[in-house]
């Protein structure tokens, strides 16, 4: 079946990236301008690290979107969460522009209401069902059902950067380093972030995280956990041990944080969806 499958670059680097086309965010810092398209991530920590004013983001125009979805007659495209970026609105007014210029032309755009590992297997359950031949109207059914079961938490290394870009108050990120003190965010389900819990010590957020899957109506056999990491390969294996040990998922996919998650999961951040 031939229909183009459209990403923004909030889907992580090392995902199979094949028969996909990832439409890429711009990083600003200071006074530079960075493509998130294969870009170095290691190198983008360093520049933030060094950088003393908040860095910014830039989601892609509706003409990028575009210039994607007109290569070919049907399209599905996943962006990042409508809730966290304008990415998704700019996918939606391409797609309006497109029925205005290419009538013929069928696009269809999902919020994932995720970010990272979340929009990550959001955009692999689409890819394998477009590789099945399932039907358009079941792709667009089961993918919408699958978002809506879908669950996103994280775990920061560091809150500085939070309070860089404004997130939270410098007094709370220099008190919750201080104290040890992690917060495991998560999504509301509707796309936002909000906070699950404040646990002391690294160590103790990481298991209560573990602890939190289990109290989730989860199909694990038929269910595909991602963890997105973030210069933390060894905490990502980690942390899928202990998944995988406590509780029978189908799959455990670990993956590498883009440009773009990089700049708010930070170094060391871990992002979990299932």
């Amino acid at each position: 079946m031939d229909i183009n499958l459209i990403v923004d670059s909030c889907v992580d680097c090392n995902i199979d990236t094949k028969d996909i086309e990832k439409i890429p965010f711009k990083i600003i810092i200071e006074d530079e301008e960075l493509i998130d398209s294969d870009l170095d991530t290691m190198d983008l920590l360093v520049k933030m690290k060094n950088s003393k004013s908040h860095t910014k983001t830039a989601c892609p125009s509706p003409e990028d979107f575009i210039n994607a979805f007109k290569k070919c007659k049907d399209t599905f495209a996943v962006t990042i969460s409508s809730a966290l970026s304008g990415s998704y609105n700019s996918a939606m007014l391409a797609v309006n522009l497109m029925k205005e210029k290419f009538p013929e032309n069928f696009v269809h755009v999902f919020d994932s209401k995720s970010a990272a590992a979340g929009e990550s297997l959001v955009t692999l359950k689409v890819k394998q069902m477009i590789e099945d031949n399932i039907d358009i109207p079941e792709i667009i059914e089961n993918t919408n059902k699958y978002i809506s079961k879908l669950r996103t938490f994280f775990i920061l290394d560091s809150l500085d950067n939070l309070a860089k870009n404004g997130r939270i108050t410098n007094f709370k990120a220099i008190i919750g380093n201080v104290l040890h003190i992690v917060p495991i965010m998560g999504e509301d389900g509707n796309g936002s972030i909000i906070l699950k819990e404040q646990i002391r010590g690294k160590k103790k957020a990481f298991s209560r995280l573990v602890d939190m899957i289990g109290e989730y109506n989860v199909d694990f056999e038929n269910t595909t956990l991602g963890i997105t990491h973030c210069n933390c390969f060894e905490k990502a294996e980690k942390l899928r041990d202990e998944i995988k040990a406590k509780y029978p998922f189908k799959d455990i996919k670990i993956f590498t944080a883009s440009g773009l998650s990089s700049v708010y999961a930070y170094d060391g951040g871990i992002v979990i969806a299932f």
